[in-house]
């Protein structure tokens, strides 16, 4: 065959393969289109790998990412797969760049028997070794059952389109984008697939490249969401305080009374944390604790907006303060109503060793919830306020929020040492780029240990 032959061969074939499912992805995903492929022809069990895999950059950084081809025998994975996507991560690796995966497959290549075993394994344990050190973000457009939905789910962060489905069951149960966003494995769920790939250069856009990298961008001009003010719901303020557009919120199905986002707030890449209930559930402490998790370990800030009496769940509460005890990323709580006893001492006390703790003029802080303290502290006073009352149960309940109003106050607090400051809503935002500020150079040094045991 002549050189111009080769030649001509060569450009059939990318031709054709540009054509596919994988490459339109991944021409969605990078700028402008363009990306360096890796191992371009790479064969697999009849032809070529069933997976694309590439370089490029996304808002002009430098982000690597592979598709699941499923026009090619439905994108089942085999070796030469795996080959592919353990090279990209090994790449990501040396040059600490994120990591986009694109899942549709059909399954694996049973022929390969047991080889698909150790092709499984290899992915998953490569995946799970570059875990905290650069950001990976799986975006779910197909089918991904079986083993391939564990390496999705390992990811920082997990995209689903609508026809998206992701289930460990080979037999696709419980499969749903609806059903993975209410289980809390779905972080976002986008409207279609151009939405999701869209959502995915957002955050990587946001997120730092990796963990020893800073996360800032500059903007010529940032203007709030929204001033903050007294009568918002503690995540209506975190909202108000970020950059205007910046706010991406995760998990919004999953854990009630408690609301992640990732944003910036003057032009700094930050992890919002919302706890706000009367009783914190389990699943809300496991999200806000995995959250937490992940802003550390690319030290991202990690502001907090407080407003919550109780935990519900023991186990899930010490996840929650292991969470914050153990990250060492800067750490700044907002208690923007009630703060009490345990809730307190985990996201805004000593026991999350938050930097800077602020509280708005409204808060009420306390070692116990206002019921126990007014029955503690007053004692035979009350029963004696309550003598001769036609309604006990409506007179207690004023006399416990008289005592609450008047000795369970942020300036008590603040006189105590257990708030810096004590704020307007309206000053939030302006505290908090003050404090990210300060914060941008802190340094922790912690104890040689390989991690802690509380948080499974």
């Amino acid at each position: 065959m002549s050189i111009e032959e080769k030649t001509q061969a060569l450009l059939e074939t990318r031709e054709k393969q540009s054509g596919s499912k994988a490459y339109q992805r991944l021409a969605a995903l990078f700028d402008d289109g363009a990306f360096t492929e890796i191992d371009a022809f790479a064969k697999s069990t009849d032809g070529y790998a069933e997976v694309a895999a590439a370089h490029g950059t996304i808002d002009g950084l430098g982000v690597y990412a592979f598709a699941q081809n499923s026009d090619i025998d439905g994108g089942a994975m085999s070796k030469a797969q795996a080959a592919k996507i353990c090279k990209l991560y090994e790449l990501a690796l040396k040059t600490g760049e994120p990591v986009v995966g694109i899942y549709d497959s059909i399954g694996g290549r049973l022929s390969q028997g047991n080889d698909l075993l150790d092709a499984y394994g290899r992915v998953l344990k490569t995946a799970n070794n570059l875990s905290g050190v650069v950001p990976q973000i799986a975006v779910v457009l197909g089918k991904c059952f079986g083993t391939q939905a564990l390496i999705a789910a390992v990811s920082d962060i997990v995209i689903m389109s609508d026809q998206a489905e992701l289930s460990v069951n080979t037999g696709g149960a419980d499969a749903s984008a609806a059903q993975n966003a209410k289980k809390g494995v779905a972080h976002i769920l986008a409207k279609d697939e151009a939405e999701a790939l869209r959502t995915a250069k957002d955050l990587v856009a946001l997120l730092p490249s990796n963990n020893l990298s800073s996360a800032c961008v500059a903007y010529d001009s940032i203007e709030a969401e929204a001033a903050a003010a007294d009568n918002m719901s503690a995540a209506d303020a975190a909202r108000a305080v970020c950059d205007a557009g910046s706010a991406i919120e995760l998990q919004t199905d999953f854990g009630e009374g408690a609301r992640t986002f990732v944003a910036t707030v003057n032009g700094t890449t930050v992890g919002l944390t919302v706890l706000e209930s009367k009783s914190l559930e389990g699943k809300a402490c496991a999200k806000a604790a995995r959250f937490i998790r992940f802003c550390d370990a690319f030290s991202m800030p990690v502001i907090t907006f407080l407003n919550a009496e109780s935990f519900a769940c023991i186990k899930a509460a010490a996840k929650l303060t292991s969470a914050y005890a153990e990250a060492t990323t800067a750490k700044i709580t907002v208690i923007t109503g009630d703060a009490f006893g345990a809730v307190y001492i985990a996201a805004a006390g000593s026991g999350a060793a938050a930097d800077m703790t602020f509280a708005w003029t409204k808060a009420s802080v306390s070692a116990l919830t206002p019921e126990a303290a007014a029955v503690i502290m007053l004692g035979d006073d009350l029963g004696g306020k309550l003598k001769g009352s036609k309604d006990p149960k409506t007179d207690k309940a004023a006399v416990i929020a008289q005592y609450k109003e008047e000795n369970l106050t942020a300036m008590k607090a603040a006189e105590d040492g257990y708030v810096d400051d004590i704020i307007t809503a309206s000053e939030t935002r302006d505290r908090l780029i003050a404090s990210l500020d300060m914060l941008s150079s802190k340094r922790v040094s912690t104890l040689p240990k390989k991690h802690n045991n509380l948080y499974i």
